[in-house]
């Protein structure tokens, strides 16, 4: 294994793009270096991912997350977390360029070497990170790591290489989508290769935070400097700072919630005074919509932990539901409910613009899974609504296999269903995520407004 001092060639082959694993680097024997022990639980979190596919999120969870990012102070977290999510919305692109740097693969054992590279790369490529600090922290890391110890002298070379050629490199690299190979082929199977493309394009688009409010969208987009899209939710410019320091937090006037996330609510309709069910409910932004659009909620979770934070959300948001822990499909409610909100558990495909790391924990047989429990959760669900009873199945998944062939599959065999196609003309401004049957379909590409939209899928039955 040498370092190719050739200049960046031809576009990358498909080998040059794979992506590979790592192991576990060990953490930091000195964490009196300022920036050191980051860079060890960046390298360490990385692993975990795109190894033992585990979830960002909750490895970064401030009370329950992984010890070497708990143990960091607060400025250490946010560069981790900007790390980890350049590293892996950049992925294929970074994994390249350390191909071409190369002039001979790392070996099968020096996996925990490539997540060293990239964490390095992704600083100086992506990240408002002095360059210099980059390269010498990546090559203490290496010292300290008896795995990586050998190489020091490499991670070095390869990553001056790269703080050198920046401009020529990302140029040349351009044209690597930013997404797995199973992923892209998979969109070009359903959308085409044009729109595939359009998607992982988007991916690398800058994600902005929305916020559904209780009333009043103009005049909170104007005191915390933001602006209302067609959807009514208010969208701020690019924000850097802490959510609950802003106006209005703490009186629970709002809540994050993508303006995605919160269209199927409002697809139930006029729900004042009906008992409403909203199914897989955490975090909780769906029922808050629910209550305040006047309906009796019974919220429900079948996890604690998540529970526990749907209950802390609602507390804070100063809203009341019925909250129940307890399996979906166990659900027996002899009074029934007027309507019923199916978020389903799904592959989460439409949010890698804020959750990149999904391309790498979840796959084809994981989508098809999903798609066999939303199918069981659907058709349970229908069981617990009223005669003349409306129920919306959505879900973050852009693959038709987790939506359309599921509605499709129920409906064909329960003539007491009945789809309810949604009107374009009551949804200005997304009329071209509404498809021919009247369900919403929607990608990361569809839009063009600043910061676009998450992809997602909803349909709108009713109980005949």
């Amino acid at each position: 294994m040498e370092l190719n001092d050739k200049p960046a060639a031809a576009k990358a082959s498909k080998s040059q793009v794979r992506h590979k694993s790592g192991g576990r680097p060990v953490g930091s024997q000195n964490p009196h270096k300022p920036g050191l022990d980051a860079r060890f639980a960046a390298s360490k979190l990385l692993a975990a991912v795109v190894e033992k596919r585990t979830s960002l999120d909750g490895m970064l969870d401030q009370d329950h997350g992984n010890p070497a990012f708990k143990a960091l102070n607060d400025a250490d977290r946010a560069l981790v977390r900007a790390i980890l999510h350049s590293a892996l919305r950049y992925l294929p692109r970074i994994d390249a360029i350390v191909d071409e740097l190369l002039d001979t693969p790392l070996p099968d054992g020096a996996k925990s070497l490539q997540h060293h590279l990239v964490v390095g790369a992704a600083q100086i490529l992506y990240l408002d990170v002095p360059d210099h600090s980059a390269v010498d922290l990546a090559v203490e890391q290496a010292n300290r790591d008896p795995r990586n110890r050998r190489f020091a002298k490499l991670v070095n070379a390869v990553l001056r290489r790269v703080s050198r050629e920046k401009n020529a490199l990302l140029a040349h690299f351009d044209g690597v989508p930013c997404v797995p190979e199973w992923f892209f082929d998979r969109l070009t199977q359903v959308y085409g290769r044009d729109h595939a493309e359009a998607i992982a394009r988007a991916q690398l688009e800058p994600v902005m935070i929305d916020l559904t409010v209780k009333s009043d969208p103009v005049g909170w987009a104007a005191r915390l400097g933001g602006r209302v899209l067609p959807t009514g939710t208010v969208r701020l410019d690019p924000f850097k700072g802490a959510i609950p320091a802003l106006e209005g937090f703490d009186e629970g006037e709002w809540w994050v919630q993508d303006a995605a996330a919160a269209i199927p609510a409002k697809l139930l309709g006029d729900i004042s005074g009906l008992r409403v069910a909203d199914l897989c409910s955490a975090p909780g932004g769906k029922t808050a919509q629910l209550v305040l659009a006047g309906a009796s909620v019974v919220a429900i979770e079948q996890s604690a932990a998540r529970l526990r934070r749907l209950q802390a959300n609602l507390d804070r948001l100063k809203i009341h539901a019925e909250c129940r822990l307890a399996n979906l499909l166990d659900i027996d409610d002899a009074e029934g409910f007027d309507a019923i909100l199916l978020d389903a558990p799904c592959s989460s495909t439409g949010t890698t613009r804020r959750h990149p790391d999904v391309f790498w924990t979840k796959g084809q047989a994981d989508i098809e899974k999903l798609a066999s429990l939303q199918e069981k959760l659907l058709r349970h669900a229908l069981t617990l609504v009223k005669p003349g009873g409306r129920i919306v199945f959505s879900n973050c998944s852009i693959d038709p296999s987790e939506g359309e062939s599921v509605v499709a599959r129920v409906l064909a065999d329960n003539p007491h269903i009945a789809r309810v196609p949604i009107l374009p003309s009551n949804w200005p401004g997304l009329e071209k995520a509404i498809n021919s049957l009247g369900e919403f379909r929607s990608t990361s590409a569809i839009f063009d407004w600043d910061g676009g939209l998450d992809g997602f899928y909803a349909a709108v039955m009713t109980k005949v």
